[in-house]
């Protein structure tokens, strides 16, 4: 199985949100897509407004408050292009600061973590691999309690945000009908980042595989998939 990385002389397309979203076709992707309540209110607010005051500290503007509520800015696209333009150090340092430090919050185990039950792990687990070979090539993944890591690699014109709400969307219902409830089962943003080169690949695929020990879980807690056939 082969897994094509980030090419800079091609395409690419930002979008914004919380994180920004960089999307190439063809090529393979880290994602993290989180429960609905894997984060507590307050630490996720805390964590929205160190963003933007490092943001601001840079010279970006990326979002307005009103009143107690923070909405998305109009010049959010804009936000993520000028992030772009900073020193390549500068990129880097907001990525690890912010985009890992929501997985280092995940792996507190805050919320129900009902993906710990294995049937609702088994759910995503089946889910992921259904299309594997199809839409996408699915690389290593693990269904933690309130999160799921995975790398996957495009096929074709397969686009990534539609991919993951599909993902999302079928196994929420399906959740969702298991344990007799309704409403929302995932946070509708999920993290992603753009595969540079086969050596954070590699570094990934430990992350993945190293994290249900570092959040320090048991057997039969999460649901680990490697990809045997990697080249």
């Amino acid at each position: 199985m082969i897994f094509e990385f980030f090419d800079p002389t091609l395409d690419l397309h930002i979008t914004a949100g919380n994180l920004p979203h960089w999307f190439q076709q063809g090529v393979t992707y880290f994602i993290t897509f989180r429960a609905e309540d894997s984060l507590p209110h307050d630490v996720y607010e805390l964590w929205c407004r160190r963003r933007d005051d490092w943001l601001l500290r840079h010279g970006i503007k990326s979002s307005n408050v009103v009143g107690t509520r923070r909405v998305p800015s109009s010049e959010a696209t804009e936000w993520t292009s000028q992030l772009k333009s900073l020193p390549i150090e500068q990129q880097k340092e907001f990525h690890n600061t912010f985009s890992y430090e929501i997985m280092e919050h995940l792996d507190r185990g805050h919320g129900a973590c009902l993906l710990s039950r294995p049937k609702l792990a088994k759910v995503v687990a089946d889910n992921l691999l259904y299309n594997d070979g199809l839409h996408y090539n699915l690389g290593d993944f693990v269904v933690m309690p309130n999160h799921v890591h995975l790398l996957v690699c495009l096929i074709g014109e397969t686009d990534l945000k539609k991919q993951c709400y599909s993902w999302k969307k079928f196994t929420a219902t399906m959740i969702n009908q298991e344990l007799g409830r309704h409403g929302r089962f995932w946070q509708e943003e999920s993290f992603d980042h753009l595969v540079r080169n086969p050596e954070q690949f590699e570094y990934l695929r430990r992350y993945i595989a190293e994290n249900p020990t570092k959040a320090g879980l048991r057997d039969g807690e999460y649901l680990y998939w490697r990809r045997s056939d990697v080249k």
